[in-house]
């Protein structure tokens, strides 16, 4: 980057723990957390424009938001599903779990990686009835199966996902990150986490 870029660069935003991320808990202050949360949270505020209230809520237990987001970034960055693919199965689950904050922060992200403004929307509605391939609502079907009745998840459900043209591994994946959301639902609705007022405009143009 040369010195001119530099000067024409944006600054970089600060990061900013919104008191109202979670309405349950209290939001710890910036200054008292550990160095290394604050340079993760950092890195997210620069790559979003804005701090996700996710992180602002899962600062407040710093041995779990350690957790949470190693295994977040091993189920993205350790995929055998494309990333709109996992969006996807992140919304249609948080859909029926009726999570507000994951249905539109994740929301977002279906229309950013599907670049589609209407995808979202359909499958927190009803994702049987969305604009999406026979393999794609297959895989919902068994990710929501696992999310309402996971004793009844059979062989027969893994087959179909076979059928449908996904590998063994992308099968293993498809049930991490359904069982993965179910927990970040289950503590967003507990904690009443909110979401950013940003994740609600993003992608809704192509």
């Amino acid at each position: 980057m040369s010195e001119t870029d530099e000067m024409d660069a944006e600054p970089a935003p600060e990061p900013e723990l919104a008191d109202d991320a979670m309405h349950r808990f209290p939001v710890p202050d910036w200054e008292g957390l550990p160095d290394d949360l604050r340079e993760r949270i950092a890195e997210e505020t620069d790559r979003a424009g804005f701090t996700p209230n996710v992180f602002s809520a899962m600062a407040y237990k710093p041995s779990h938001f350690r957790a949470f987001f190693e295994f977040h970034d091993a189920l993205v960055e350790d995929a055998a599903l494309e990333r709109e693919e996992i969006e996807m199965i992140v919304v249609a689950v948080s859909g029926v779990n009726h999570c507000y904050y994951c249905n539109v922060a994740h929301g977002a992200l279906v229309r950013i990686y599907a670049d589609d403004p209407l995808l979202a929307d359909q499958l927190v509605a009803d994702y049987r009835t969305a604009d999406i391939n026979d393999a794609h609502r297959t895989m919902l079907d068994v990710a929501v199966k696992l999310t309402e009745q996971p004793a009844k998840v059979e062989g027969s459900d893994l087959e179909a996902l076979r059928e449908a043209g996904f590998g063994e591994e992308a099968i293993w994946d498809i049930a991490a990150v359904a069982a993965f959301y179910n927990l970040s639902n289950r503590l967003a609705m507990f904690a009443d986490m909110r979401p950013n007022e940003e994740f609600h405009t993003i992608g809704r143009e192509r």
